[in-house]
């Protein structure tokens, strides 16, 4: 059995999630054999800035697509004991910019987040924008543990040249980056495995961890991985039936997906999702790939990366 990241505040707080939810998640983690489950694609932002991105889910905006009824709306507090009491013993607060001179008042958030929040992997974020490097330097100075980078939502080449010496910090620093760098649900001008193979090729330590597999292009991220020891990848979203419909995970490439077992990271998009938690684990299970490649991704993959 493992056990969490925090294990002092990992159990404190209750949520105002249903018995029969929670059950489904303790039963899961029973199955796989874990005490807790690291998620590292969760959304904790400013309430204003939540409220906006819940609109935009609730009027199934141009970067969303199709209706998307986010299932939990509670306030903040409500959704940090909701993790708690799923057995969430670390979680990121996964925030992003859409405009040039959000970054900084939203990394300072994140920092004030953090520090009232113990079992929060301390989470920052950057804009393709001439202050992007000291941003970074800041946040890292921060105490940041793991960046947010989204370029559907950003809608920035990852290979702007006003980038480059923040990339540069974040692969010295080994600070992972979660980039939402697929094309799915609707592409970007820069989503996609091309821009990402031409920065890894600029910056080839930088640890990467490709969000939601890489969907659609599954196999080409796979194909990164593969070349790139410093690729992750994370499962938001993969394989539920919301998935699964419009972007099924191809099933010729399980056995990569297995194979790459050890860089794969449990994520969820908590709370900014259309189904309910364990929706997202037993989907997970019912791709068949064992018990103990469970283990590794929901939690000890990244009690690896993050006890660094």
């Amino acid at each position: 059995m493992s056990g969490d990241l925090k294990s002092p505040t990992a159990q404190a707080g209750r949520a105002e999630v249903s018995r029969a939810d929670v059950a489904r998640v303790a039963a899961f983690r029973a199955r796989v054999g874990l005490d807790s489950l690291i998620d590292v694609h969760t959304h904790f932002m400013p309430e204003r800035l939540l409220a906006a991105v819940r609109a935009y889910f609730d009027a199934a905006g141009p970067l969303i697509g199709r209706p998307w009824p986010i299932v939990y709306r509670e306030g903040e507090r409500a959704r940090v004991a909701a993790l708690r009491a799923f057995g969430v013993g670390a979680f990121t607060a996964m925030l992003y910019p859409h405009k040039p001179g959000m970054a900084r008042s939203l990394n300072d958030w994140a920092a004030d987040f953090a520090a009232r929040t113990p079992d929060c992997l301390h989470t920052a974020t950057f804009f393709a924008e001439p202050s992007a490097a000291a941003d970074v330097r800041r946040a890292l100075d921060q105490g940041a543990r793991v960046f947010k980078c989204h370029l559907q939502v950003g809608d920035f080449d990852p290979n702007d040249p006003l980038l480059d010496d923040a990339w540069g910090l974040l692969a010295a620093a080994c600070v992972p980056v979660v980039t939402h760098c697929g094309s799915g649900p609707v592409p970007g001008r820069y989503t996609g495995p091309g821009p990402v193979a031409t920065l890894l090729a600029r910056h080839p330590r930088l640890r990467l961890v490709v969000a939601h597999l890489g969907m659609p292009e599954y196999a080409e991220f796979l194909d990164l991985a593969e070349r790139h020891d410093s690729v992750l990848l994370d499962t938001t979203m993969a394989f539920t039936p919301f998935i699964e419909g419009d972007a099924p995970f191809p099933a010729d490439e399980l056995p990569r997906l297995r194979d790459l077992g050890d860089r794969v990271l449990l994520g969820t998009d908590f709370p900014n999702i259309p189904y309910p938690y364990p929706d997202a684990l037993e989907s997970l299970e019912r791709a068949g790939l064992g018990a103990g490649w469970l283990r590794a991704v929901c939690h000890d993959n990244a009690a690896s990366l993050f006890a660094r």
